[in-house]
């Protein structure tokens, strides 16, 4: 097993948990995406966890393929989806590079809280770029550890990188600016389209681009 599959599966059950204290930025961002979507969108969860994005925004689209590196999010993902009654997203461990998904297949792909821990985050959006359709949208929220925090959230994100650069955490975490975020995107062949900066003991920079 993978060492990051093994830290996400290791980390599945107490997941939700943690992320309650950033519930006001994961709403928000949610809010956000649906302006950008339509009923008859394909859509790909790019890094579901327990797939509670997923679950939320299945009712404004046709179809989702919700991914994750990691079985045990996976799981409780399909459990929540079951409890919801939730009946067009499918939920598959995978990774973005995983060949069963051609290219030019969706119309817009979600990537909440993935780019800053991802090894080499110009290859993913190369990555995305392919597997859109023309036109099609990235939708992403990162949080920008370069921008303002709250101490608590400072202090715990600092233990995380450390831990992260001894090799505890097998996972990168960068420290990005929404500068640097913009540059990213738009160097991937992506127009920008809509921006908001949300701040909750956190900022988080939410972006959606076109592919060019």
């Amino acid at each position: 097993m993978d060492k990051s599959e093994e830290f996400w599966d290791n980390s599945a059950k107490k997941y939700d948990k943690t992320e309650e204290r950033f519930e006001y930025i994961h709403s928000k961002s949610r809010e956000n995406a649906r302006k950008h979507l339509k009923v008859s969108d394909i859509i790909l969860d790019y890094g579901c966890g327990t797939g509670t994005t997923s679950c939320e925004l299945a009712s404004e689209v046709a179809e989702i393929h919700s991914i994750d590196i990691s079985s045990k999010m996976i799981g409780l993902a399909k459990a929540k989806a079951a409890a919801r009654g939730v009946e067009n997203v499918s939920f598959v461990q995978a990774d973005i590079f995983d060949e069963r998904y051609p290219e030019e297949t969706f119309d817009a792909i979600l990537a909440f809280n993935v780019l800053h821990t991802v090894p080499n985050p110009k290859k993913v959006l190369q990555r995305i770029h392919g597997l859109l359709k023309p036109g099609g949208l990235v939708i992403s929220v990162t949080p920008c550890l370069r921008d303002k925090l709250s101490l608590s959230v400072g202090i715990q994100i600092q233990a995380f990188r450390i831990l992260s650069k001894i090799g505890v955490i097998p996972i990168p975490i960068r420290r990005l600016e929404s500068s640097e975020l913009d540059d990213l995107i738009e160097n991937g062949n992506f127009q920008i389209i809509d921006t908001d900066k949300i701040y909750k003991g956190a900022s988080s920079y939410f972006v959606v681009a076109k592919r060019g």
